[in-house]
């Protein structure tokens, strides 16, 4: 048997039992082992996590085995599949057709059964009340280690499983674990949901491409066409998750959102994708879309609330927990740690960036790189940094640089006193620097203070932006 007669026999053998047919993922496992590739190389060559191919990998060998009866895994899958065809190809009963566990055969071609008219075929059957999930994980990056965010996992949890939250958006700076958080997350409450989806807009898609690749993955009929027309494709994915628990998590968000103004606003040509996010904060339905994103778009603030079923996270650096990445980079001195974490905020990108510098030129001694009395930014570190400063409107540029110029936090008062703003603008500005993740606010005897992080007041300093 080549690759080819391989799929299409499992093909036949998975419709038989569930009426689905085999996903991309599927097949790259069933391809993988007939390969002898291990799971973390199909797991590579299919862009997303070993532990993700791991558990796919474990569904689909039981059902292969409930089909021919005998359990069937990844070392016996070539051999096994070799023998079941061989045994039932030359059947003597093969020319009147037998059957074997429910599959009709005939000759060499196996006869899938009829799909009972009360369930579609992308309906899964199972003997238990729990749905079978579908993943579409291509599109999703490896899975990375997480430091501690178990506060944050259980409010996600809570808000998704307890709250049939609809709509949930996580924002933060470029490193701050965005991305991890989401993976990891589905690693814990997939088992809700009947699809899950992982779309990214690094490269900006149309909503018409972004609602084509969701239908085409929740539909799975290839045979069908779809609506052309974006108001079509949008009613058509709302059926589907009213109908279905479904969780679909957009990655990159900010690629679509607007440089040059207030944190929140639309490219020109990305505006129609406040329609989709507000009819699925808005309307009534039974699964929930994720945005990860540097800042929230500006339908989230008029629709979050601890009531509503929009809920917006804040991402927020690590604290002592932080200081795995620096036992994973073996710095020396760890009473020291601390004031590392403390400087950098706790973003684990930067931490991994200033630990590899400690590493490359003090031999990992952080005690000796601190003498210096310095916050050390360096050109990768500086690169990150750029995309999201260069965002900014020109109130904002202006609010950051006067900020960055304090040691201390200030007030509004301040503030209104010495950045010839009116009240409107420093409210807008302030505002929207805060969405960003931007400024950092404390209370000091019932005042309000504004501060910019010590990070971003560096970069400032070293590279002004008004």
């Amino acid at each position: 048997m080549d690759v080819k007669e391989v799929l299409r026999f499992a093909e036949d053998l998975v419709f038989a039992k569930t009426g689905e047919h085999l996903n991309d993922l599927q097949e790259a496992i069933l391809r993988g082992a007939w390969k002898g590739q291990r799971y973390s190389k199909i797991a590579e060559e299919s862009h997303c996590t070993e532990g993700h191919v791991r558990n796919v990998a474990s569904e689909l060998w039981q059902v292969l085995s409930d089909v021919l009866g005998e359990e069937l895994n990844k070392s016996n899958f070539k051999t096994t599949l070799e023998r079941c065809r061989f045994s039932i190809i030359s059947s003597k009963f093969a020319k009147d057709g037998t059957q074997i566990n429910n599959v009709n055969v005939c000759g060499d071609t196996l006869q899938p059964p009829e799909v009972p008219k009360d369930r579609s075929p992308s309906t899964p059957t199972s003997d238990t009340s729990q749905p079978q999930t579908r993943l579409d994980l291509a599109d999703a990056p490896h899975i990375s280690s997480l430091c501690d965010r178990t506060s944050e996992l259980a409010t996600l949890e809570k808000w998704i499983v307890q709250d049939k939250c609809t709509l949930a958006t996580i924002s933060g700076l470029s490193g701050i674990g965005k991305t991890a958080l989401s993976l990891h997350l589905i690693q814990k409450i997939q088992h809700n949901f009947e699809y899950v989806i992982w779309r990214s807009l690094r490269h900006s898609p149309p909503l018409e491409t972004t609602l084509k690749n969701l239908l085409e993955f929740l539909l799975n009929k290839p045979e069908i066409e779809l609506p052309t027309s974006i108001p079509d494709r949008l009613s058509l994915l709302m059926e589907y998750l009213r109908k279905n628990r479904c969780l679909i998590i957009i990655d990159d968000v900010q690629t679509i959102l607007s440089s040059g103004q207030l944190a929140g606003n639309y490219r020109p040509e990305c505006e129609n994708y406040s329609i989709l996010f507000r009819q699925i904060g808005e309307t009534t339905h039974n699964s929930c879309l994720i945005l990860n994103s540097w800042e929230p778009p500006r339908e989230i603030t008029a629709l979050k609330g601890e009531k509503s079923s929009v809920r917006s996270l804040q991402l927020k650096g690590l604290g002592a927990a932080a200081a795995e990445i620096f036992r994973q980079k073996s710095l020396l001195n760890p009473e020291k740690w601390e004031n590392l974490i403390n400087a950098y905020r706790g973003n684990p990108l930067w931490l991994k960036i200033v630990a590899t510098t400690i590493q490359e030129i003090f031999r990992g001694r952080v005690a000796e790189f601190l003498k210096y009395d310095m916050l050390f930014l360096g050109e990768e570190l500086t690169a990150t940094l750029h995309p999201q400063i260069n965002r900014l409107s020109e109130l904002e540029k202006k609010l950051i640089s006067r900020l960055s110029g304090e040691a201390n936090s200030v007030s509004i008062e301040q503030l209104l006193q010495d950045a010839d703003l009116s009240p409107s603008e420093l409210f807008n500005g302030v505002q929207s620097l805060g969405r960003r993740s931007l400024v950092e606010i404390e209370e000091q005897e019932n005042e309000t203070l504004f501060s910019v992080c010590p990070v971003m007041r560096q970069y400032v300093i070293s590279n002004p932006v008004c």
